[in-house]
């Protein structure tokens, strides 16, 4: 560290906190290294530390990513960031410029350091470097920096100094990969000779060194091809002196054999399906051969026989694609198809991977991966683009061969013969749409697929489960041209897979097949294994998770469809399995909406719609605005509709509670949402009328009370004008009612407006510690108010019973509290205590009834349905008080002064009252005006 400076020093300290275990000192660290990356000379004291040899890699790996980045990421930095640094602070005229900018002087250190290390010895720092140089390069060079290509050149040309020709290629290769049309023209001429000299001498340059020199020169070539439509003329002059001796040096590569047990021969030589797709079968396929199925070069790039494979592929589609190229090849397409098929078998790994995780066979199976054999199709399906008829004969022809060697290779004994015939299935089911419309046009698709699928049953499951789950996927993909005997035959093997134990990928295209074919199949034959199909999907429901869950619920989507009424029978037990299916993956959006498209594709049967409303109702309790307004726009109406329709007592209890959410989340900004002015008020006063006639049965309207009273806490103005025509549909409802607990709601409904017009009060219990200071207040404000039209209000008869009413709430506070003056600010929330239940906490009731596994969303959900699985009276109490600002009145305090003030302002009516009141009655009075 002696070599290091200050600022190299203090870099070193700051790097090497980074990595402290201490969440505070990695983020002070991080933050000092941003704010030293906005000063000058940060780049270059960077650059040194990234070169300074005694500085241990670790330290300078960092330190070379935080060059390009300006910051350090907790987790090993991926190189692609380097050009970050640069893209920041190297050009004002970036579109991601960030001040200051690096200084002219700056640069030149930085560009001289960064040359002067590409010959590092580590690989990765190499790479690092390498890619700050041709970010650079492609900024500065050649007017800024005319001397890079140059040195770059000499670095390559210098043989006894192998690490500085591996960085001086790895930057070449970054740089050609981004340089445009005026840059290409200026490199080309200066540079191939050198490429050329790399190529030409194995002798000299170890394998993976010449073939990163052949990819610097495929990238120049492609940019002058790109742009040899503009530019013919210069491209022509810049390309005839240097095709000859590149072809001559390709030739000698591609006639050389492909040895499985060298990797770095295979990105030179996988030039032909025939030498690659030998190594590949020994070594992928059967992995009868030792090689590492992945590994890095120098410079950190995968180098795997399938990656190797998949570039082939890649290079073969871009040749197919070519109109001219496609004319070259065109005698060799069958050969072309084959091959691929080949290559599209299942390798070793695939099947150990698949065998021990479903999910990842139906994941792989449904995406695009990176694999020969999706690779494969891509390329067949290029193959029919571009040569339509002779394509689709070709491939046609070519999976006949392959079925036939496979039957071969299974009368001599081979265990292996298997994954030629289902590599031949797979091509043709990626062709299924063409091939569909082959058959129309006269091609014999129909009786190869009957051929081949017809072979498979007379094979064991258990030992062949990948061929099987092929064949039930291709008749469910051509079940249009497959007869109908062998469809209804694989329908009924595809019941009894899922019903069996056999083997996770089998009972996955078994899913597929019945997925596909219950809904073509005879509903006749269908309705007799219905019942058995849907059972054994609810088994398989319980034990599928991301994946296979998916594919199972579209199962069982189209079982339900098919099953008709029959489905309706086995509601009870597929209801709840589907329901808890979405609560447990309601953040995955594409497994929830699964869930929801199953509850809609069964028959209506009875409580679906409640248990809907019910999961509506939990959802919105407590929900941000912006749920509320997502629910409400998709429900709103609907619910109102309901509202309006139903007589079914769930569905309109449950519907009441999620208006009343709807207000209570929404407020004010809820009238806005329905598009005309007005229209929104007009639904919910019409949802409240019908609630409140006297002819629906009680039940129906148990719960208006809650939902009127969120119409008036949250949109107090607007009812206003309603009161006189609210209260009257209260009273009619009341007098019809025949539910106490609805009565009781009712007059606390009626009791909130007293303010706005005196209420005629009905004697009933009145029950909840909010339903009792609503009530209490209001019939004290009555009498205090001593309005003329007082006299006509009777409670059994006498004027002296509202009296009686307030001495008695107020004597049975005395009695709960008692005399301790001390608690005078704790007597209401003790007597609410008293009040509210009979002394089971409602937490212990609800813990017994959630699942002990619940996973966090479904503890969500519980919490939101905690308000709703409570007992009614409590469930009501605890909404009303957190929402109204009665609730907050000390009920002591105000009866004393209700008694106080009423017997200071009207002596005679006082004693009046007073006199109709009993002994104890009287003595909690007394005590009241004493104080």
């Amino acid at each position: 560290m002696a070599a290091a400076d200050g600022d190299q020093r203090w870099l070193v300290e700051c790097l090497t906190a980074t990595l402290d275990t201490a969440r505070d000192v990695r983020a002070f660290a991080e933050e000092s290294l941003r704010q030293a990356s906005l000063q000058p000379g940060y780049g270059a004291a960077l650059t040194k530390v990234t070169i300074n040899k005694e500085i241990p890699f670790g330290l300078r790996q960092i330190s070379s990513q935080l060059f390009i980045s300006d910051f350090f990421y907790k987790s090993q930095l991926c190189f692609a960031h380097c050009i970050f640094f640069i893209k920041h602070h190297w050009e004002e005229q970036e579109e991601n410029f960030v001040p200051p900018v690096v200084s002219a002087s700056e640069k030149v250190v930085i560009r001289q350091l960064l040359l002067t290390s590409l010959d590092d010895s580590n690989g990765k720092i190499r790479t690092a470097i390498g890619m700050a140089v041709a970010a650079i390069g492609q900024n500065d060079w050649p007017e800024d920096w005319p001397e890079l290509l140059s040195f770059l050149l000499k670095l390559i040309g210098d043989q006894s100094n192998g690490n500085g020709v591996r960085g001086a290629l790895r930057c070449l290769a970054l740089l050609s990969d981004d340089l445009d049309d005026e840059c290409i023209p200026k490199l080309v001429p200066e540079l191939f000779p050198s490429l050329y000299i790399i190529i030409s001498s194995p002798h000299l340059y170890e394998n993976p060194l010449r073939a990163k020199a052949v990819g610097i020169v495929h990238s120049c070539i492609s940019m002058l091809g790109s742009m040899s439509g503009v530019y013919k003329r210069e491209t022509l002059s810049l390309m005839t002196s240097m095709l000859d001796p590149l072809m001559e040096q390709f030739s000698i590569i591609l006639n050389s054999p492909v040895l499985s047990q060298n990797p770095d021969d295979w990105s030179m030589q996988f030039e032909t399906f025939v030498s690659s797709f030998k190594v590949y079968h020994l070594s992928t396929i059967q992995a009868s051969e030792d090689v590492d199925s992945v590994g890095y070069d120098s410079d950190g790039s995968e180098r795997s026989i399938e990656s190797f494979g998949i570039q082939l592929f890649e290079l073969w589609t871009t040749i197919v694609g070519n109109s001219l190229l496609a004319k070259v090849i065109a005698g060799n397409i069958k050969e072309l198809a084959y091959y691929t098929i080949s290559f599209q078998q299942i390798t070793e790994a695939q099947v150990q991977n698949w065998s021990r995780d479903a999910n990842q066979y139906v994941a792989d199976e449904d995406d695009v991966t990176y694999s020969c054999r999706v690779s494969g199709s891509l390329l067949l399906e290029e193959i029919v683009t571009a040569y339509e008829d002779y394509g689709i004969d070709s491939i046609l022809e070519a999976s006949q061969i392959c079925f036939r060697e496979s039957c071969e290779l299974k009368q001599a004994g081979s265990a292996d013969w298997w994954r030629l015939h289902e590599a031949s299935l797979f091509a043709l089911g990626s062709l299924s749409e063409h091939l569909c419309e082959a058959q129309d046009c006269g091609y014999n698709v129909r009786d190869l697929l009957e051929k081949m699928v017809i072979d498979i049953m007379g094979t064991g499951v258990q030992q062949y489960p990948f061929l099987h789950a092929r064949a039930f996927s291709v008749v469910a993909k051509f079940s249009s041209l497959i007869s109908k005997g062998i469809c209804e035959q694989y329908l009924c093997n595809a019941a009894q897979a899922i019903a069996s134990d056999v083997p996770p990928p089998v009972k996955v295209g078994a899913c597929r097949a019945l997925a596909q074919l219950l809904l073509e199949s005879n509903q006749s034959s269908v309705q007799q294994n219905i019942m058995g199909i849907l059972s054994s999907l609810v088994d398989l429901l319980r034990q599928a998770s991301e994946e296979t869950l998916h594919l199972v619920l579209e199962t069982l989507q189209s079982a339900i469809k098919s099953g008709g009424e029959q489905s309706a029978t086995i509601e009870p037990v597929i209801s709840p399995i589907i329901l808890d299916v979405w609560a447990q993956n309601i953040a995955d959006p594409f497994i929830s909406i699964d869930a929801v498209e199953v509850l809609e594709s069964k028959i209506q049967p009875d409580g679906l719609v409640a248990g809907s409303l019910d999961l509506l109702a939990m959802i919105l309790k407590n929900a941000p605005a912006t749920v509320v307004k997502a629910v409400f726009d998709t429900c709103f109406t609907f619910i109102i509709q309901i509202t309006l329709e139903s007589d079914d007592h769930g569905e309109m209890q449950n519907a009441t509670e999620c208006l009343a959410a709807f207000i209570s989340g929404g407020r004010q900004e809820l009238l806005a949402w329905g598009g005309e002015p007005g229209s929104t008020l007009k639904m919910l006063l019409s949802a409240a009328s019908r609630l409140l006639d006297p002819e629906l049965e009680s039940s129906v309207s148990l719960f208006v009370g809650s939902y009127i009273l969120q119409l008036i806490l949250h949109l107090p103005s607007h009812l206003s004008p309603h009161i006189p025509e609210l209260i009257a549909a209260i009273v009619r409802r009341m007098q019809s009612s025949d539910i106490a607990g609805l009565k009781s709601s009712l007059v606390v409904i009626i009791a909130r407006l007293v303010s706005c017009i005196p209420p005629s009060v009905c004697a009933c219990e009145i029950q909840g510690a909010y339903q009792i200071k609503v009530t209490t207040t209001a019939l004290a404000f009555l009498i205090c108010t001593r309005h003329p039209e007082l006299s006509r209000i009777e409670v059994n008869g006498h004027l002296v019973k509202i009296f009686s009413l307030l001495a008695d709430t107020l004597t049975e506070i005395q009695e709960q509290v008692g005399d301790d003056a001390d608690n005078v600010c704790e007597e209401d929330s003790d007597w609410e205590e008293v009040q509210n239940g009979d002394g089971i906490p409602h937490d212990m009731i609800h813990a017994a009834s959630v699942p002990s596994n619940a996973n966090p969303s479904v503890e969500h959900l519980n919490a939101m349905a905690k308000v709703f699985d409570e007992d009614e009276d409590d469930s009501y109490d605890d909404d009303l008080a957190k929402t109204d600002s009665l609730n907050e009145v000390k009920l002591l305090d105000f009866l004393t002064n209700t008694f106080v003030n009423l017997w200071e302002s009207d002596r005679p009516l006082f004693e009046y009252l007073l006199q109709g009141l009993s002994n104890p009655q009287k003595v909690a009075v007394e005590k009241v005006l004493r104080k």
